[in-house]
């Protein structure tokens, strides 16, 4: 299975341009992907920095034909200044992939006040998938940029995911019935989370990420556990060095769980392309 993670800011290139098709054409350079997670997608902000369209959840699921597009949505907001063109702003992550899917959950995370800093509300997104070795969860997820305070909540609240994902693989309550709404709860205790962490590489949420958990295999970093001893490259701002002014930054991260160790195949953060200010990371499992 191969996967690509990657925060595309709506499609805006190190230079400002919106194009969302040839953001879906460079990650499929990158890979031949079964799973592609992407960050900052948008449904109603037109004024945002190049112009991005009206529903790129749309625009995805057409320039990906035979891929499941699944959208979470974090900050929802009111049409600015009275636009008729639609009738929501909306940001968020999406899933796109070619496998089968199984149950989709979208988790709100905690956002805790914090007048010091702007934010706004964030979003976890999983999708169980039948891949090849067994059932599998994936969550892409893009934390709190300003507030240490929320992400370091949200690295929480994605353990507790986690947690409680297990629980529901040890003790699976029976369906209702096959046609209602009360389906088995069953999930695979398997888990790879990956997006943009808005965390620096070594920081405490992401030492946090890294902490063991009760009653679940604790989290791994598949660069790291794949190129041991090295520092990960910078992930955002090599090229956009307007909006990340001071300097690059290591941020972007897929993390599986510790009973994937032994699949992980790949795991590679492509430094070349300028298609976002962040940089792709590909992921291979064997």
């Amino acid at each position: 299975m191969k996967l690509v993670s990657w925060n595309v800011q709506w499609g805006r290139d190190a230079n400002g341009i919106v194009d969302l098709a040839r953001t879906v054409r460079e990650a499929q350079r990158l890979a031949d992907f079964d799973v592609l997670c992407l960050q900052e997608i948008t449904r109603g902000f037109h004024s945002l920095p190049g112009g991005p369209g009206d529903d790129q959840f749309a625009e995805l699921s057409a320039l990906l034909p035979g891929f499941t597009v699944i959208e979470a949505i974090g900050a929802d907001l009111p049409a600015a200044n009275g636009g008729k063109r639609t009738a929501r702003r909306q940001f968020g992550n999406a899933l796109a992939t070619r496998l089968p899917v199984a149950q989709v959950f979208r988790h709100l995370l905690p956002w805790p006040a914090d007048p010091s800093a702007p934010s706004m509300q964030r979003v976890a997104l999983e999708a169980v998938l039948d891949v090849p070795g067994g059932a599998l969860r994936v969550l892409v997820t893009h934390l709190e940029f300003y507030s240490e305070r929320q992400r370091l909540a949200q690295v929480d609240e994605l353990r507790r995911l986690q947690q409680e994902a297990a629980a529901h693989a040890a003790q699976p309550a029976p369906a209702e019935n096959h046609e209602g709404p009360f389906a088995r709860t069953a999930r695979p205790v398997s888990a790879i989370v990956c997006g943009d962490f808005n965390s620096a590489w070594g920081s405490a949420a992401y030492a946090r990420m890294l902490d063991p958990l009760a009653g679940s295999p604790a989290f791994i970093d598949a660069w790291t556990t794949l190129h041991p001893g090295a520092t990960p490259p910078p992930t955002a701002g090599i090229y956009d060095t307007l909006q990340w002014s001071d300097g690059p930054l290591s941020c972007d991260f897929v993390f599986v769980t510790e009973d994937l160790r032994g699949r992980l195949a790949r795991c590679e953060i492509d430094v070349m392309t300028q298609v976002s200010d962040h940089q792709p990371i590909v992921l291979e499992l064997g």
